[in-house]
């Protein structure tokens, strides 16, 4: 009975085998029936583009893959830094702006208004004021008669 056994394991094994390599078969067959991208056939078979843009193309693809695979951590702390720049960007040039048109305002009022007696918290508040619309700047001559 054991060496019955031993044969019956024998066969089994030997028919997975075949199984196995036939399927292997079929996937290599498959492998090779893969249609080409929508994009290569479009532009390199129906357009006509010449070949060595497309060996171009695909090694640069390949370059950039394996970057990605191997540099991942420095490209995400990379995309959040610009990512972060890009938020904070408005802000940092609407505060600019402010800053300009402050001074610009103190500069327009100290030379054609009279201002002798208004000190530098009083000039400054007319200056931001000025800067979003106020009008209280006109009135300085009339407040002092």
């Amino acid at each position: 009975m054991d060496k019955k056994d031993t044969s019956n394991l024998n066969e089994v094994r030997n028919q997975n085998y075949q199984d196995k390599k036939m399927n292997n078969s079929q996937k290599q067959k498959k492998k090779k029936d893969n249609y080409l991208p929508w994009w290569v056939e479009f532009l390199f078979v129906q357009v006509g583009l010449p070949d060595r843009i497309l060996i171009k193309i695909l090694k640069t693809k390949k370059k950039a893959k394996e970057l990605i695979k191997n540099d991942h951590k420095i490209l995400i702390t990379f995309l959040f830094l610009i990512t972060l720049m890009a938020y904070f960007y408005p802000v940092i040039k609407h505060s600019k702006n402010k800053l300009d048109c402050e001074s610009t305002a103190k500069n327009y009022i100290t030379k054609n208004k009279k201002t002798n007696n208004i000190d530098k918290k009083e000039l400054k508040m007319l200056s931001i004021n000025f800067c979003y619309g106020g009008e209280e700047i006109y009135e300085i001559e009339n407040l002092k008669n």
